[in-house]
């Protein structure tokens, strides 16, 4: 009986082996466009004269992850009051940097990039941020009531649409965590936010221990730009579930004055900053 069934297993393995076809599928790719990293913060009691703004190009989905630098072209920020132009220097490896930004609050300024014998233009206010006025720790708040969280606290303006990107990022962990939060309903309030870590198997991640540095963003951040950033917090982290959305292209601001079809990824932001740094006890 045994030399029977093991014969069935080796026929019907033997079977299997001669079905299987190797399928080859060809997937159309988009050609490359310009990719905008251009987040320019300003950093509570820094003067906000360093930024960098990365420039690179896409890469078709299946390709390794492998940046494509953008070198040569011209960068400049323009304040959309006095017109003054701060020109980024090109340090040949996709970055462009200056020392000589002046953030002034609630003012409009706009990026301008030529590359490729084309212009792209983009257009946004330097948002202010409150101040976070508590950090503490806790085990209440978060799905876990075992596992360690941190909290912060901030005191929303009165009578104004504010529109906030928190980030949270343990110290070792290679990717920050984001939150958009807005004072739809808690305008004028108290509002407070806790980010946990939960012990999960599959992706490696393990929760707080003491000792534990949490570094720690709370930025301003415009109603666009909101609506823009609570997309791609989506799309990175529902995909997979049987009722999540599928991923699309999300345009940033960053339109492109000669062919607004080529337009560019990523987006033009201006945001105050408030950091702390909290170590779990």
């Amino acid at each position: 009986m045994k030399n029977y069934i093991y014969k069935i297993l080796l026929s019907l393995s033997l079977l299997l082996a001669s079905c299987t076809d190797v399928i080859d599928i060809e997937v159309p790719e988009a050609a490359p466009r310009l990719v905008v990293e251009a987040s320019m913060d300003w950093i509570k009691g820094s003067s906000g004269s360093q930024q960098t703004i990365k420039l690179s190009t896409s890469t078709p989905f299946f390709d390794n992850l492998v940046e494509n630098p953008v070198k040569g072209a011209i960068v400049k920020v323009i304040n959309d009051t006095d017109s003054r132009e701060v020109i980024f220097t090109d340090q040949n490896n996709g970055n462009y940097t200056t020392n000589e930004f002046v953030p002034v609050m609630d003012q409009s300024y706009t990026l301008e990039i030529l590359y490729d014998n084309e212009i792209y233009r983009a257009s946004e206010t330097m948002t202010p941020v409150t101040d976070i006025t508590t950090v503490f720790q806790s085990r209440e708040n978060g799905f876990d009531k075992e596992a360690l969280e941190v909290n912060i606290e901030f005191n929303d303006p009165k009578d104004i649409k504010n529109f906030y990107l928190t980030k949270f990022q343990r110290r070792g962990d290679l990717l920050q965590t984001l939150f958009d939060v807005k004072d739809e309903f808690t305008d004028g309030n108290k509002m407070s936010i806790f980010y946990e870590k939960i012990n999960n198997d599959d992706t490696g991640e393990t929760e707080f221990v003491p000792g534990d540095i949490v570094d720690i963003d709370l930025n301003g951040i415009s109603e666009q730009y909101y609506n823009y950033i609570k997309l791609l917090i989506q799309q990175s982290g529902g995909v997979g579930g049987p009722f999540s959305t599928t991923p699309a292209e999300i345009k940033g601001n960053c339109i492109n004055i000669n062919s607004p079809e080529n337009y560019a990824f990523g987006y033009f932001r201006l945001s105050e900053v408030d950091k702390k740094v909290y170590t779990f006890e």
